[in-house]
């Protein structure tokens, strides 16, 4: 093997620190150097590892053997730049796989290396690894195939592994480290876990993944773990790397990454000290964006040129006649003396830097790489860059570009203060970060210049919102959580009437600011004035939730679609006390009510394709707590009880026949799903099935039989009060009246009455232990509050076996009628209910609201100002006291 050996370990002690001590550690591989045998150091430096005491430090002692080597044989001239980066590249894929291996086996004794996955990107995935560099991999993992532990999550393994795996590439020990390791460039890095599913990653890249994302796997390579499983991934995301159709697109977006890391660079923009080799003007990322952007523009058509490697790319390039031969070769000849140049500034010290140094340092860089002094190289440089330099701008000239464009002009600090925020200075930084790419959805030229259009009126509808920063925050947050946003810019653009509405949203109801995050169309629905009626019956919902598909994704879509915007409206509504919360929580229960049906009539179709139906036996919907009384909050969970009518005898007809027990539990599974699991649409309901006979320990489904037989023989006190509120919600009618029936057999029995005030008491005593108030205003468990006047309205319900209605308003109103309870108590739970409805919205947390939510509770329970409100509750809460100690000779404490 040629090469200058002696000449290259002479200036390797003089002028790099940490190849001189690596010489000194390892004696026997400077005499292999020294007499000229590369080949047989670089196969000893493999083997440095064998017998360390664990895989961390078997890593670092062949690192620092194959840096010796590697650093001696490029300073020669013996090793050629690809050997080098390659051999440094397969390297750090053998270590990333021997860390995911451990990791995996730290949890898991003996288990095999599979399930999670290493992708390699940039100089790594390309096979092209700096002599001192960080490696970017994105961590895979599939959760059905990771090894792990009965009691993980494979979420949970999937982490603990990936953290390992950092921690084993990375730390700092006396034996140095593998590699920095950055997992930044997986996907939404900023709230994603370090390993991520399969699943996931592809959803992400198939959907709203950005133009970087593309050009970073250009050279991507599955190099370590489950390496198969990497390699289908890669395969399946193919189409979003390389387009069809020739993407002129992608000029644009990596020219304006170009931009923003030439205007970001605050040092030289030409060579000389502290000029970057790598980010400045004619460096090596140019050289990268020049290769990489005439293979996203042409790579889908033309599948060779789809190579990982910046020499390969340029070359094949060349080859199709896409770029000119002379670019070619001379962008390649350049980028390998860049990169020579930044392996001489990194062997210094073993340090990840791109920066020429002044003075002393600078000669000492150039004396290392063989020139009289800091000057050659510099000139050098000028040279080599000027030639990159002019390349690339000819490029995004060439489409439309320009080569020095234009920073977006950042708010004015004068006009925020005019518009009385509290700190401008901060506030215009902030919008500067949104508009400079920090948040995805801003992150393209349309959707920054749709925002543009609106910025100046947002502001000012933001500054005169209820809670200005309150508001200012949550837009923001808002901002981070949409995928896209360019047509909600486009559509205040078109009302904007909107922005004060949106304002208002965001400053009072954090909720409904939530919805917005994930469904910014939302805003949609509030054009039409007829938003602020109340919807229809639940008939007239269930024909609008079914629509005209029956696609079963097809219809849990639309059911979601059209509750998303119904409860968005009647939030709307409560905020600017358009509507009596009395009558939002009716609306919010007829919404539930309707898409319950929706659900389990799509399900139950669904169910009979595999399994046929049973004759005359159906599923029954009831629903108990507030969605039975008919006054849910937006926060409200669903408490359903499945039944299903007949007897346990029968048998389904479909190809897979099922017994009628297995059926409808199987069915009401199926239906639950149908309510829950979130979809493209978003998510639907939260829904409690802990009220069926016998509890979580039950069955699912019962039949109705079963049911009533359990509530005669077994059901506890606490069991007979909730049926109180129990409404059949879907069901043929003959089931509604059998349920009925049961029902009112329940409630109107004799009973002790000295048993059953006892019952209640305890039960009641054991919730003010376990759950005690939240906060301040958690109007359902203070005491004299809701959830007090609920418990004397059942007592009473129980003890006469009268006044059976599922409405607690009107349960209350009856009883008052009848002299059981005094007639104030009806006005009392009005005033509680509309607090808790509208508090839900507001201020979910149960602590006192800031002013502005203040007057909008005030204004929806009827009240002329917040003192007043207050005044009202002490009187409400005293009322359901006193009726309490009447009933129970016991005071409770306020």
């Amino acid at each position: 093997m040629t090469g200058d050996w002696a000449s290259a370990i002479t200036r390797a002690k003089a002028h790099a620190p940490f190849l001189a001590d690596l010489l000194a550690r390892r004696p026997d591989l400077e005499e292999m150097l020294a007499s000229g045998e590369g080949d047989a150091a670089l196969a000893l430096a493999k083997q440095a590892g064998e017998g360390a005491p664990d895989v961390g430090s078997a890593l670092r002692r062949e690192k620092r053997a194959l840096a010796l080597v590697l650093g001696i044989g490029d300073l020669a001239g013996a090793f050629p730049l690809l050997k080098v980066t390659g051999e440094l590249s397969d390297f750090a894929s053998r270590a990333l796989h021997a860390a995911i291996g451990e990791a995996i086996a730290h949890r898991m004794p003996g288990a095999e290396n599979t399930g999670m996955t290493a992708l390699a990107l940039g100089k790594h995935g390309a096979g092209e690894l700096n002599y001192s560099s960080d490696i970017d991999p994105i961590l895979l993992y599939d959760p059905a195939r990771l090894p792990r532990r009965e009691r993980d999550e494979p979420g949970e393994a999937a982490q603990m592994a990936a953290r390992r795996v950092v921690q084993t590439m990375g730390a700092q020990t006396a034996e140095g480290y593998v590699f920095r390791t950055d997992l930044r460039l997986r996907p939404a890095s900023e709230v994603s876990p370090l390993a991520i599913s399969f699943d996931a990653a592809l959803t992400h890249y198939e959907s709203s993944a950005l133009a970087w994302e593309r050009a970073a796997f250009i050279r991507a390579r599955s190099v370590a773990g489950d390496i198969e499983a990497g390699c289908e991934f890669l395969a399946h995301i193919r189409p979003f790397v390389w387009r069809k159709s020739l993407d002129f697109g992608a000029i644009s977006e990596v020219g304006r990454l170009v931009h923003r890391i030439r205007d970001d660079h605050s040092g030289p923009q030409r060579p000389g000290p502290g000029f970057d080799v790598k980010k400045g003007r004619g460096g090596i990322r140019e050289v990268e964006f020049f290769a990489q952007t005439h293979q996203l523009i042409h790579g889908g058509r033309d599948p060779s040129l789809r190579c990982s490697g910046t020499r390969a790319a340029l070359d094949a390039l060349a080859a199709a006649q896409i770029i000119p031969a002379e670019d070619a070769v001379v962008m390649g000849e350049s980028y390998d003396r860049l990169r020579e140049i930044e392996h001489r500034l990194q062997m210094v010290n073993d340090r990840q830097t791109h920066s020429l140094p002044a003075g002393e340092a600078l000669d000492n860089v150039a004396q290392l790489d063989g020139l009289t002094d800091g000057s050659a190289l510099v000139a050098e440089l000028e040279t080599i860059c000027e030639k990159v330099r002019t390349r690339f701008d000819r490029l995004v000239e060439a489409h439309g570009g320009k080569v020095s464009a234009p920073k977006p002009q950042p708010v004015a600090e004068e006009r925020l203060e005019e518009l009385g925020f509290a700190d401008p200075g901060a506030l215009a930084e902030r919008i500067g970060g949104w508009e400079a790419g920090r948040v995805k959805c801003l992150r393209s030229d349309a959707a920054r210049q749709a925002f543009s259009a609106i910025r100046p009126q947002l502001l000012e509808a933001l500054a005169k919102a209820p809670e200005p920063e309150r508001a200012l925050t949550r837009w923001e947050q808002m901002l981070a959580r949409l995928p896209s946003a360019i047509n909600i810019f486009h559509l205040l653009e078109a009302r904007p009437a909107l922005l004060e509405t949106l304002a208002r949203v965001l400053a009072l109801s954090p909720s409904l600011a939530d919805a917005l995050g994930r469904r910014g169309d939302l805003l949609d629905t509030l054009i039409d004035r007829t938003a602020y009626d109340l919807p229809g019956d639940v008939d007239t919902l269930i024909a609008d939730m079914r629509g005209e598909d029956d696609d079963y994704e097809a219809v849990l879509d639309r059911v979601r679609r059209v509750v998303g915007d119904l409860r968005f409206a009647l939030g709307m509504q409560l905020i600017d006390n358009a509507q009596d919360p009395l009558d939002v929580a009716a609306a919010l229960s007829r919404v539930a009510e309707a898409a319950i049906s929706v659900c389990a009539e799509a399900a139950s179709r669904e169910f009979s394709r595999a399994h046929g139906r049973i004759a005359d036996e159906e599923l029954v919907v009831l629903g108990l707590g507030r969605l039975g009384g008919g006054a849910l909050t937006h926060a409200s969970d669903l408490d359903i009880v499945y039944l299903f009518t007949g007897d346990f005898e029968g048998e389904s007809d479909g190809e897979r026949p099922l017994g009628a027990t297995q059926y409808f539990n199987r069915l009401a599974q199926r239906v639950t799903g149908a309510l829950i699991v979130p979809t493209a649409e978003g998510a639907l309901f939260e829904v409690d099935t802990r009220l069926r006979p016998s509890g979580t320990q039950g069955l699912l489904a019962v039949s109705i039989d079963s049911f009533a037989r359990y509530q005669a023989e077994s059901a506890w006190t606490w069991e007979h009060m909730a049926l109180m509120r129990a409404r059949v919600l879907h069901g043929p009618p003959a089931a509604h009246d059998a349920v009925y029936e049961v029902v009112r057999s329940v409630l109107t029995r004799p009973r002790d009455e000295d048993a059953l005030r006892a019952d209640v008491l305890k039960m009641r005593g054991d919730m003010a232990t376990h759950k005690p108030p939240r906060g301040p205003l958690d109007i359902k468990l203070q005491r004299g509050g809701l959830v007090d006047l609920e418990f004397l309205t059942h007592f009473h319900q129980l003890r006469t076996g009268t006044c059976h209605d599922p409405n607690l308003g009107k349960a209350v109103r009856c009883l008052g009628a009848a002299g059981h309870v005094p007639d104030t108590l009806g006005e009392a739970r009005d005033l509680l209910t509309r607090m808790l409805v509208t508090l839900r919205l507001v201020s979910p947390d149960t602590n006192l609201p800031p002013p502005a939510a203040r007057d909008v509770l005030a204004a929806a329970c009827r009240q002329d100002s917040w003192e007043a409100l207050l005044s009202a509750l002490d009187k409400a809460r005293a009322e359901v006291a006193g009726a309490w100690a009447e009933t129970f000779d016991q005071t409770l404490e306020l």
